[in-house]
């Protein structure tokens, strides 16, 4: 049976190409969202790190601004 040109025998396995797509976001997104957190930055913010560019810019912005000290230091 032929569904058109546009489809094919590896479709019937898409939904696993997402779990691993969802998977591989969250292992990248979670560790930086939590060190922003703790640098009192919005963890919203990691989600520039899938961002082509803008996250080596937001990684410079990052390193070069003042850092809040921790328990009087």
């Amino acid at each position: 049976m032929m569904h058109g040109w546009w489809w094919s025998d590896s479709m019937a396995v898409g939904w696993l190409h997402w779990v691993i797509f969802v998977l591989a976001v969250a292992v990248v997104l979670y560790p930086i969202g939590r060190i922003l957190k703790r640098l009192g930055l919005s963890p919203f913010w990691s989600v520039l790190a899938l961002v082509p560019l803008v996250n080596l810019a937001a990684l410079w912005a990052l390193a070069l601004t003042e850092w809040p000290l921790r328990n009087g230091r």
